[in-house]
């Protein structure tokens, strides 16, 4: 597949993916009635499907990363290049805002804001660490083994973390940026962004690497 393709892919995975975490959060807010666990729940579904779908859609074409904590780790590996890397990121980014300003109008609020939501804490960061983590052992050992599975080990994966980790699984620089741009149910104020991109990527490292050592293709000799 040539790079725009990819580019493509990337941007537009990451729109319908973002759109889909930040919408189905405003929208489970509104309907929910201050409930909040059954509007977690229904965001939480709205974020699964609709990243089966992208993962089932799109990763014949780019790999479907939509997050940047993958691209680098893959990159890390040698299994993506590094222009190719930036080019990805930079995709999902703009995919992602694209996503944050259409969700905006599709509900008819302010389309530049900042959230108001506090999200922050060793537990929040550990929380992000250890869902990037199982993000990337996810990823490395279905995806690259059993390819025809991505698409769900991947989703339920994530609408599980959803509810075992106390941040809510972003597991994701790219949309944790953009969660920080709406001031809904999703989001996250930008002041406790970078402490969260550190776990992120500090558990997508870490998950790389045991991945690495697990999921190698060399034979075990005690076989």
């Amino acid at each position: 597949m040539t790079l725009p393709r990819r580019f493509v892919a990337e941007a537009i995975g990451s729109f319908f993916l973002f759109a889909g975490v930040i919408g189905s959060g405003i929208m489970a807010a509104t309907l929910s009635n201050g409930n909040n666990g059954i509007a977690l729940l229904a965001n939480t579904i709205a974020t699964g499907a609709i990243l089966f779908v992208m993962i089932a859609l799109l990763a014949p074409i780019s790999g479907a990363h939509f997050n940047p904590a993958v691209t680098l780790a893959l990159t890390v590996r040698r299994q993506i290049n590094p222009r190719n890397a930036l080019a990805y990121i930079f995709a999902q980014l703009v995919g992602g805002l694209l996503a944050v300003l259409a969700v905006h109008a599709m509900f008819d609020l302010p389309l530049f804001q900042f959230s108001a939501h506090a999200r922050t804490g060793p537990g929040q960061w550990l929380a992000e660490g250890i869902a990037t983590f199982g993000l990337l052992l996810t990823v490395m050992g279905v995806a690259g083994r059993k390819p025809a599975e991505a698409a769900a080990a991947v989703a339920l994966y994530i609408v599980a973390a959803y509810w075992f980790t106390a941040s809510t699984s972003f597991a994701n620089p790219a949309i944790t940026i953009a969660r920080s741009l709406s001031d809904s149910f999703s989001g996250i104020a930008p002041a406790d962004v970078p402490a969260f991109i550190a776990a992120q990527l500090i558990g997508a490292s870490l998950g790389a690497w045991i991945g690495g050592l697990l999921f190698a293709k060399d034979v075990d000799p005690a076989r």
